[in-house]
């Protein structure tokens, strides 16, 4: 059994594979000034660079302003975490 994994689907998920799987659904960015954007995660690339839609800005946990499109520079992301975060517009 050298060189397969047992148990479970078989597959390794890796980090990119993550990403790539919440394209198109709510996420949470934090940068690392504690600033979190909440929004659709439209698309990212390879240096973290970020487009989100429907995008709110959270300061100290108090929404602070929306926006309808929001471009986040990768080297400001500390993290990006799935939302439970539903639409009304059932998107």
């Amino acid at each position: 059994m050298s060189g397969t994994e047992k148990g479970g689907s078989g597959t390794t998920k890796t980090p990119a594979d993550f990403l790539k799987s919440i394209r198109g659904r709510p996420v949470v960015v934090k940068l690392n000034s504690g600033v979190d954007y909440r929004g659709i995660l439209a698309c990212l690339d390879g240096y973290m660079n970020i487009a989100m839609e429907q995008t709110e800005e959270y300061v100290n946990g108090q929404l602070k302003n929306k926006y309808g499109d929001a471009f986040i520079r990768g080297n400001n992301v500390l993290y990006i975490s799935t939302s439970k975060r539903t639409l009304a517009d059932g998107a």
